[in-house]
Protein backbone atom coordinates (compact mmCIF):
# COMPACT_ATOMS: atom_id res chain seq x y z
CA UNK A 1 0.00 0.00 0.00
CA UNK A 2 0.92 3.46 -0.80
CA UNK A 3 -0.12 6.74 1.19
CA UNK A 4 0.69 10.31 0.43
CA UNK A 5 0.06 12.63 3.64
CA UNK A 6 0.78 16.59 2.89
CA UNK A 7 0.01 18.61 6.00
CA UNK A 8 2.06 21.21 7.59
CA UNK A 9 4.64 20.00 10.89
CA UNK A 10 2.47 21.80 13.73
CA UNK A 11 -0.34 19.22 12.63
CA UNK A 12 1.98 16.50 13.68
CA UNK A 13 0.73 15.08 16.65
CA UNK A 14 0.07 11.67 18.70
CA UNK A 15 -3.05 11.20 17.00
CA UNK A 16 -1.58 11.11 13.54
CA UNK A 17 0.93 8.43 14.40
CA UNK A 18 -2.21 6.74 15.87
CA UNK A 19 -3.91 6.64 13.10
CA UNK A 20 -0.92 5.31 10.97
CA UNK A 21 -0.40 2.42 13.22
CA UNK A 22 -4.01 1.19 12.83
CA UNK A 23 -3.79 1.44 9.08
CA UNK A 24 -0.59 -0.16 8.40
CA UNK A 25 -1.24 -2.75 11.59
CA UNK A 26 2.68 -4.66 12.23
CA UNK A 27 3.77 -4.19 8.54
CA UNK A 28 6.72 -2.78 8.60
CA UNK A 29 6.35 0.72 6.70
CA UNK A 30 8.98 3.95 5.42
CA UNK A 31 8.52 7.04 6.54
CA UNK A 32 10.02 9.99 4.18
CA UNK A 33 9.76 13.64 4.75
CA UNK A 34 10.52 16.86 2.69
CA UNK A 35 9.29 20.11 2.74
CA UNK A 36 6.87 21.10 -0.38
CA UNK A 37 8.35 24.24 -2.24
CA UNK A 38 6.26 26.74 -4.08
CA UNK A 39 5.97 25.27 -7.69
CA UNK A 40 5.55 28.29 -9.17
CA UNK A 41 8.52 30.18 -7.79
CA UNK A 42 10.62 27.13 -9.02
CA UNK A 43 9.44 27.22 -12.66
CA UNK A 44 9.65 31.56 -12.97
CA UNK A 45 12.83 31.38 -11.47
CA UNK A 46 14.22 31.54 -14.98
CA UNK A 47 13.90 34.40 -17.70
CA UNK A 48 13.23 31.90 -19.98
CA UNK A 49 10.91 29.60 -18.39
CA UNK A 50 9.27 32.84 -17.44
CA UNK A 51 9.16 34.30 -20.58
CA UNK A 52 7.69 30.98 -22.35
CA UNK A 53 4.80 30.10 -19.32
CA UNK A 54 3.78 33.86 -19.53
CA UNK A 55 3.18 33.36 -23.20
CA UNK A 56 1.38 30.11 -23.09
CA UNK A 57 -0.73 31.87 -20.35
CA UNK A 58 -1.63 34.66 -23.19
CA UNK A 59 -2.48 32.12 -25.89
CA UNK A 60 -4.90 30.07 -23.40
CA UNK A 61 -6.77 33.28 -22.71
CA UNK A 62 -6.69 34.05 -26.20
CA UNK A 63 -7.39 30.28 -27.20
CA UNK A 64 -4.58 30.12 -29.60
CA UNK A 65 -1.99 27.52 -30.18
CA UNK A 66 -4.39 24.91 -28.43
CA UNK A 67 -3.60 21.31 -28.72
CA UNK A 68 -6.84 19.36 -28.79
CA UNK A 69 -6.78 15.86 -27.58
CA UNK A 70 -9.81 13.01 -27.88
CA UNK A 71 -9.95 11.34 -24.73
CA UNK A 72 -10.54 8.07 -26.24
CA UNK A 73 -6.89 8.86 -27.88
CA UNK A 74 -4.95 8.50 -24.55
Amino acid sequence: MYSTYRLKASELNSAFLETLKKLFKNREIEIVVHDVEDETEYLLATEANKKHILKAIKNVEKRKNLVHVKVVDL
